[in-house]
């Protein structure tokens, strides 16, 4: 396993809309990586979250690229403007559009989208109409807190881009026993993590700790990445 090099910023590249907010946040492997994926955040932790900063260096050190950015209502809050919910929808897939094709025309090689519960859940309406070489989501948002009977699963039945979901098995917003009754396309796999929440966070008692779950969750992505060759 190779060790990640530094993150660093990268402010030249980010998307013209975007522009005088946040710049790119990279972790890149030492030598050649198996390929990118584009990470974004979750409704209301930043890009350089400790999950997304642990996630970024457990990738890089199995030879994955990856590219954080935050959109526009959170580099908005990062800047001083204060707290604010997410932009709506509309605004947040074309922000992930213009990303995406920027960084296709730099990347060479397999191009992921992907990230934690709402950046996650995002980068699945999107995928398929970019043709993106794969889909990773880290604690997807199968429906509301609270909320089981408002799920958000109908575009899964009919996802033809390869995709992971990582979960965690007591996950408030997609539990086990509740997702195993959806139907969903044979594109996806599931990737349960033991007594894991929506942080994949795992319970004390089951034996092993965060930064445990968070490296079986990398492997997981490295495997699958692995599989798309």
């Amino acid at each position: 396993m190779s060790k990640p090099q530094s993150s660093d910023i990268d402010k030249d590249q980010y998307p013209q809309s975007l522009q005088g907010h946040a710049p790119w946040l990279w972790n890149r492997p030492c030598g050649v990586a198996q390929g990118c994926l584009i990470l974004a955040h979750g409704a209301g932790a930043p890009m350089d979250s400790p999950f997304l900063q642990q996630m970024a260096e457990n990738l890089a050190g199995r030879g994955i690229a990856v590219l954080r950015f935050e959109f526009a209502y959170m580099a908005l809050r990062r800047a001083g403007a204060g707290k604010r919910p997410p932009n709506p929808q509309a605004q947040l897939l074309e922000e992930w559009r213009q990303l995406y094709r920027q960084v296709r025309q730099t990347v060479t090689g397999p191009l992921l989208l992907g990230g934690k519960s709402m950046g996650g859940r995002m980068a699945s309406l999107l995928a398929d109409e970019v043709q993106a070489d794969g889909l990773v989501c880290l604690g997807y948002p199968f429906y509301p807190r609270g909320r089981a009977d408002k799920p958000r699963v109908a575009h899964l039945a009919q996802l033809r881009t390869p995709c992971l979901i990582v979960q965690g098995e007591r996950d408030a917003l997609g539990d086990r026993r509740t997702v195993a009754g959806y139907s969903l396309a044979s594109s996806i796999q599931l990737h349960w993590l033991a007594g894991a929440d929506h942080d994949l966070k795992p319970l004390r008692a089951s034996g092993y700790s965060h930064e445990q779950a968070l490296a079986q969750a990398a492997d997981a992505i490295a495997g699958f990445l692995a599989g798309l060759k």
